[in-house]
């Protein structure tokens, strides 16, 4: 039916914060009933996070920082599809940034905040199921850091001369307006406006770079597909190396404050690609254009497997750069957590596990410790420890980043290689990035294409170390 043939008539209250728009057809033709998109993306651990109602094809963050005030001026301009007949949905958007105009397809559009990081978007007409419509978002003000006394420090991350989006689990709504769920996973481009004395850096890989009235401008794309956690931005004085690895970008950066030498610069960036190198030989090929990583000074006390570019938090130990198990960790997340992402953040494991996993690889081949040396390492832990006491592949809200899903994930890797032998095992490695790459995937589905690469019903194995909460018997 064409959309001149019809007018919106009338939106009819259901419940607080919830409405239907109905409109008006022609005679004998059905009436068209536009609903609200879900304030969640239905994760049982975050239920505010995330929305539903539509899906993001793509991010345009164009944002400047001014050191005067550490605040930032953003437009982000957001490609979508409705997923339903939508008569408003929300964004996530936390913390005191301001907004100072709102459009959907160039018109502009009702908005409130509701709760802690809703943003509440009414188009002037309802969006039809599979149109594609843009958002785009004015703001302006100095960005909230998230502090969760269980999770850690994440979002906008303040640094002596700039700062640094770090956002796992949450903290990508400190900075930009996001449908802030693993499950929508989207690409992205960064444009970034600092003072010339100062560099810019993002996810993927750059576009260019121009300098003007002081102010230098430059632009990243990430062409795969990213979850918001995994967006990085980062704005300060850093020392950066580029070359070229195995036929792509290696961007490696150093912050100043670290008072690292240029010679550990450039081997941070050697390393970094043989470390890649390396996985390569286990995962198989390496799923984005660019890799690299960053080394700065935030306080927060982690690393983080931001997509293509891992960011490395060294404060406590100035003038380091990050050693090679560390390396092998935030890098085979490239593989399990980034291209292939969990379904729910109860499947974290499938990014932790793996990248623990990938650190006894990497102990066995340059440091003489064979993987069962580590596992048996772990093991010997006492039956009352912690690390016994959760469920690895449900470890909670509280838990997602706790050994059991580390350690014990790392111990279910090893007890599926010797139940299925090596064979299958490696195979089941390089498979499960090809297969799932670019999306997402469950425990479920994890547990399913082991049984078919390995053909035997492994129900028993991942009962035993995914889902009961006691110490194993070997």
């Amino acid at each position: 039916m064409s959309s001149r043939f019809l007018r919106s008539t009338a939106a009819l209250a259901l419940s607080v914060g919830a409405a239907v728009a109905v409109t008006a057809a022609p005679a004998g033709a059905a009436v068209t009933r536009f609903t609200p998109g879900a304030p969640g993306a239905g994760d049982p651990y975050f239920p505010d996070m995330g929305n539903g109602g539509y899906d993001v094809a793509h991010y345009d963050v164009d944002l400047a920082y001014d050191p005067a005030s550490k605040g930032i001026r953003a437009v982000t301009t957001i490609d979508a599809t409705a997923t339903q007949n939508l008569s408003r949905f929300d964004l996530d958007f936390l913390g005191p940034l301001r907004i100072s105009s709102l459009t959907v397809d160039g018109r502009a559009a009702t908005w409130d905040r509701t709760g802690a990081q809703e943003l509440r978007i009414t188009p002037r007409s309802g969006l039809r199921a599979h149109h594609r419509f843009r958002v785009r978002v004015a703001y302006a003000g100095v960005p909230q850091t998230v502090d969760d006394p269980a999770l850690g420090v994440s979002g906008w991350v303040p640094t002596a001369d700039g700062g640094v989006m770090l956002n796992q689990p949450t903290g990508a709504a400190t900075v930009y307006p996001v449908n802030d769920t693993p499950a929508d996973k989207a690409t992205y481009t960064f444009t970034l406006t600092a003072p010339k004395d100062l560099t810019t850096l993002a996810n993927g890989e750059p576009l260019g770079a121009a300098t003007r009235h002081g102010l230098t401008t430059t632009r990243w794309a990430m062409r795969s597909p990213m979850a918001s956690e995994l967006a990085m931005i980062a704005i300060g004085k850093y020392d950066v190396v580029r070359t070229k690895a195995r036929g792509r970008a290696n961007i490696t950066a150093t912050d100043r404050a670290m008072a690292i030498t240029p010679e550990n610069a450039k081997a941070f960036n050697t390393q970094t690609a043989d470390v890649v190198a390396f996985l390569e030989s286990n995962f198989g090929r390496y799923p984005f254009a660019s890799t690299g990583g960053i080394v700065v000074k935030a306080g927060v006390g982690y690393a983080l497997e931001t997509q293509g570019r891992p960011v490395y938090d060294l404060g406590r130990r100035p003038g380091s750069i990050p050693a090679g198990d560390l390396l092998a960790h935030e890098l085979a997340h490239q593989w399990f957590g980034d291209a292939v992402s969990p379904a729910k953040w109860a499947d974290i494991w499938l990014n932790e596990g793996f990248a623990t996993y990938a650190e006894w690889l990497y102990a066995e081949k340059y440091q003489g410790v064979p993987v069962r040396q580590s596992f048996d390492k772990v093991y010997a832990t006492p039956a009352d420890d912690d690390l016994w006491n959760a469920k690895t592949a449900d470890p909670g809200r509280d838990g997602i980043f706790d050994a059991t899903v580390y350690d014990r994930g790392a111990m279910t890797l090893q007890a599926l290689r010797e139940a299925i032998g090596d064979r299958a095992f490696f195979r089941l490695l390089r498979e499960w990035p090809a297969r799932y790459g670019g999306g997402n995937a469950s425990t479920a589905d994890f547990i399913r294409f082991a049984e078919r690469i390995s053909g035997r019903d492994l129900d028993r194995l991942f009962t035993t170390w995914l889902y009961t909460p006691s110490k194993p018997k070997l």
